[in-house]
């Protein structure tokens, strides 16, 4: 599969790329925002909701025995995913947010007290830093972060012994950041942090679907991902919890499928995943999610992401030569993704003029916005890849971005 020619074939399944934008071929380089998907995936919603739409779980009719056997084979899909020891032990949310969101307030309503201490780092997307700032403010307990070092985005991991105190009751952390392309060695940490009877979460919205993932061999207590960022739909995504610590926890929501009986004073819940997810839920998510997770493993994670640092070394490399450029994020085993800012140009504005020339780029804080303020900067423009992209794409990339250069006198 790491033939040019097999990624160019694979493009072929992604319908929404063979497009023209503003007159020029369509070059998607905001994968690290959302995912295009695949035929396999959209003929999956199809045929779910011609064929097999019910609710799950509480019909006995055959129209709902398809739909909860389809929900739940997602959720064994999922486990195999990522290499949960079982299904019980993925509960599905609305994407890594939601996941996060999950562990706060049940678990950390439960644990937290005043002055316990939360670790996180400082590359953190909002997701994983707004909520512990909100459950900390509830609770007492204080965040703390271990540091980065400068453009190159790598964790200053010579602190992590000295915030490893006693009172540190959770560690949250990025597996791969989404605006600097750091993979960080979250199994290294997770390994330390186990040590002090540390709890600990990675966040794997940028990972999960670029690179092999096994929650077993990383030791986290937990692991959050989203759907629509691994080919899959929107609103849909996965948390992993080991079983010994979900069973402690308390529901995150009330309402009808998350009970044993309700009584009018009294209430009995199910045992995890189940207990977690009140409600009616996003049927059709999982299992558009499990023909993403088949389609993904069919390519090979490991090969993609080798596919991934090939176009961001190679994207990195290109704009090096460039004048008055400032690029971000480690020199050397980056994920698929280049963030950068050109001299005296707004980042809006680079993304708003390639946008003119097919080019789809993001631009802003990204959901970052503390490390941008200790990067001194207030935005950044990010090309993230994925493996429908290739090299021809990333010199028109580059092209767009002289052109731009060009038009500001640069």
């Amino acid at each position: 599969m790491n033939k040019t020619n097999d990624w160019l074939k694979l493009r072929q399944d992604f319908p929404i790329l063979n497009q023209t934008v503003h007159g020029k071929p369509l070059v998607y380089f905001d994968n690290a925002a959302t995912s295009q998907k695949p035929r396999a995936v959209i003929d999956a919603l199809v045929h779910y909701y011609e064929r097999d739409n019910a609710n799950v779980h509480r019909g006995i009719h055959e129209l709902s025995n398809r739909s909860t056997n389809a929900f739940e084979a997602a959720r064994a899909r999922a486990a195999r995913f990522i290499n949960a020891k079982s299904a019980d032990e993925i509960i599905w949310t609305r994407g890594t947010t939601e996941g996060i969101n999950l562990v706060a307030a049940a678990w950390g309503a439960k644990y937290l007290n005043a002055g316990d201490v939360i670790l996180l780092t400082e590359l953190e997307h909002h997701s994983n830093l707004v909520p512990w700032q909100m459950i900390a403010q509830r609770t007492g307990a204080k965040v703390a972060y271990l540091p980065v070092t400068g453009d190159e985005g790598t964790l200053d991991l010579s602190k992590l012994d000295s915030l490893l105190t006693s009172q540190v009751k959770l560690l949250s952390m990025v597996h791969v950041s989404n605006s600097m392309g750091t993979l960080n060695p979250v199994a290294e940490i997770c390994a330390r942090a186990k040590k002090l009877g540390i709890v600990t979460l990675v966040d794997g919205a940028q990972s999960a679907g670029h690179l092999p993932v096994d929650v077993q061999a990383i030791g986290c207590d937990f692991f959050a991902f989203s759907g629509h960022k691994i080919c899959g739909p929107t609103g849909i995504g996965a948390l992993y919890g080991r079983t010994e610590i979900l069973e402690t926890l308390p529901p995150y929501q009330g309402g009808g499928e998350m009970i044993l009986s309700v009584g009018f004073h009294q209430t009995e819940f199910k045992h995890a995943p189940h207990r977690f997810e009140a409600g009616t839920p996003d049927i059709s998510g999982p299992i558009g999610l499990h023909a993403a997770m088949d389609y993904l493993d069919a390519i090979g994670r490991e090969k993609i992401w080798q596919h991934d640092q090939e176009l961001a070394n190679y994207a990195y490399e290109k704009l090096s030569a460039l004048n008055n450029i400032r690029l971000f994020g480690p020199k050397k085993n980056r994920a698929g993704l280049v963030s950068f800012l050109l001299k005296d140009v707004h980042a809006h504005d680079v993304v708003t003029l390639a946008d003119q020339g097919g080019v789809a780029l993001r631009g802003g804080h990204h959901c970052t916005q503390p490390l941008m303020h200790k990067l001194g900067v207030e935005s950044t423009a990010r090309a993230s890849f994925y493996f429908y992209n290739t090299r021809s794409e990333v010199d028109r990339f580059v092209e767009v971005v002289q052109e731009i250069q060009k038009f500001f006198g640069q």
